[in-house]
């Protein structure tokens, strides 16, 4: 089976994805489901990669730097046409909410499937958002998001808020361009800083303030809109486990929810996206606090966590997508969503614990994931794949479902203690830290949970520990098999740039 296109009429016969890593998999899988062939469109250090191997066909985009391929318009959109593609998908992170790539895909004579270059305009800058947040009669934080940028001015309207104050870069995400200021005294230095990320991170100077709110909650709503202007919610996530602003355990749904509460958050979140004549897969995020809730953005894209949304509610949102670019899909009646037991999502990174998080490269020599009931992996690499200095150091998404939270949360804890990664060091033993902390437990942690348990500084305060017999002789032999990847596939054609600037250049986390 293959979906029609709506741009050309034909059959949607060819998806070109414009990423890399777990979710250019997730994409190839759901592909395969729906009859579809792929096309990877990847970075030269990619080749070889899972999504490399899985893919139908594969067009080369350029070298590491992410400004030379993966953030590159051009190439992503005439390797996409080169490989003969009627659609592409952005997948999240890079040029996911890009309204220029959209609209550079749909004058190709592709489709883009997510959102219209329109609505990503009108959500995708926070300072536009807040603006349909307040039309749409959702509330938002108290701030400030004037046109006059001026250190003094910003000083001022900080002063008026009362600190503390968090800046943020407009056109910004992931934690970039955002600083949280305490008092007028460090304000200007805090703002620049803000000013200069900004423009460097998202060619942007342009800062906005808010009332910065120091026992939040993160509540995120997933809505999804038809091509015949319906718009659903599919329940929260909560994501309140953050480190630096990267969300690192994800579950659906909220322990901190009423049915009352997340009923008026879902249906401001709908009506939000209604004002932005939204299709497509999207995320508004909240902030919960003292029981009142305020809008913090709206990511117009698939998120990272998606999975936990579709475990308890059965859905395909990554079908989803696919088959409403091809307007083959009408969204599910709002009544027919009922959520069944609970999900968490951890998010698996090569990183060093021990060392305040410091990224962890190399060879994978070996990788095992526990299958079982209620059990799912989303990974971008297999033993014998390398994790590089020039991307995202995730190596994968653990997710389980089970009856109750108390009882997902044991199975995480068991899925993570069987699962093994040789090669590079892993932020495992951390998140199962989290998982057994009783505020993670009795689901009272806020988004100020890692700051104030788990210090970065120093590690995360866990002993190493030696390793068992069985690691050891696995480790013995995968040594033994595993082949020289960096000489087998090359790194000749890595840009010098990158190299100089390892894990720090652009878009290396995700989002």
């Amino acid at each position: 089976m293959s979906s029609v296109s709506r741009a050309t009429g034909k059959r949607l016969q060819t998806i070109a994805i414009a990423n890399r890593g777990e979710v250019a998999v997730r994409i190839i899988h759901a592909c395969r489901d729906l009859g579809i062939r792929t096309v990877l469109l990847h970075s030269e250090p990619d080749i070889g990669t899972r999504a490399y191997r899985m893919a139908d066909s594969r067009v080369c985009i350029g070298p590491a730097a992410t400004a030379e391929s993966y953030l590159s318009i051009s190439k992503n959109v005439t390797g996409a046409l080169a490989a003969g593609a009627q659609a592409v998908h952005p997948g999240f992170g890079f040029l996911s909410e890009n309204a220029e790539f959209a609209e550079a895909v749909i004058q190709a004579g592709m489709i883009f499937i997510g959102p219209k270059p329109a609505s990503i305009r009108a959500v995708g800058d926070k300072i536009s958002a807040k603006k349909i947040v307040a039309a749409a009669n959702a509330p938002a934080v108290p701030g400030y998001m004037g046109d006059d940028q001026r250190i003094e001015t910003l000083v001022d309207e900080a002063t008026r808020i009362g600190f503390p104050v968090i800046v943020k870069a407009a056109a910004g995400g992931g934690g970039r361009g955002m600083k949280v200021i305490r008092s007028k005294s460090e304000a200007p230095e805090q703002i620049a800083s803000a000013q200069r990320e900004g423009l460097a991170a998202f060619g942007s100077a342009v800062v906005f303030l808010e009332k910065y709110l120091d026992r939040a909650k993160h509540i995120e709503f997933q809505i999804f809109g038809d091509s015949f202007g319906e718009v659903s919610y599919l329940f929260e996530r909560e994501c309140s486990v953050q480190r630096r602003h990267q969300k690192i355990i994800e579950e659906a749904l909220s322990p901190s929810l009423t049915p009352e509460l997340r009923r008026e958050m879902g249906e401001a979140a709908v009506r939000l996206a209604q004002s932005a004549n939204y299709e497509g897969a999207g995320t508004v995020e909240f902030l919960l606090q003292d029981g009142k809730f305020f809008f913090l953005e709206m990511n117009t894209r698939l998120q990272v966590e998606h999975p936990v949304t579709e475990m308890v509610l059965g859905v395909d949102l990554v079908k989803a997508q696919i088959l409403n670019a091809a307007r083959e899909f009408q969204v599910w009646a709002q009544e027919s969503l009922v959520a069944h037991g609970h999900a968490i999502e951890c998010r698996i990174y090569a990183e060093n614990p021990y060392l305040g998080g410091i990224p962890s490269t190399g060879k994978l020599l070996g990788v095992e994931w526990p299958d079982g009931p209620g059990r799912r992996f989303e990974t971008g690499f297999e033993a014998g794949d390398e994790i590089t200095p020039f991307y995202d150091p995730m190596i994968a998404k653990v997710i389980v479902w089970d009856e109750s939270r108390l009882r997902a949360i044991k199975k995480m804890n068991a899925t993570l203690s069987q699962s093994l990664v040789l090669g590079v060091h892993t932020n495992i033993p951390f998140v199962m830290a989290m998982l057994a902390h009783p505020e993670f437990l009795d689901g009272s942690m806020t988004t100020q949970f890692v700051g104030k348990h788990f210090t970065q500084e120093s590690g995360i305060g866990l002993a190493p520990r030696a390793r068992t017999d069985l690691e050891k002789q696995f480790e013995k032999m995968a040594l033994e098999s595993a082949t020289d990847f960096s000489e087998k596939v090359g790194m000749a054609h890595s840009s010098a740039a990158a190299l100089q600037k390892p894990w720090l250049g652009d878009g290396w986390r995700n989002v």
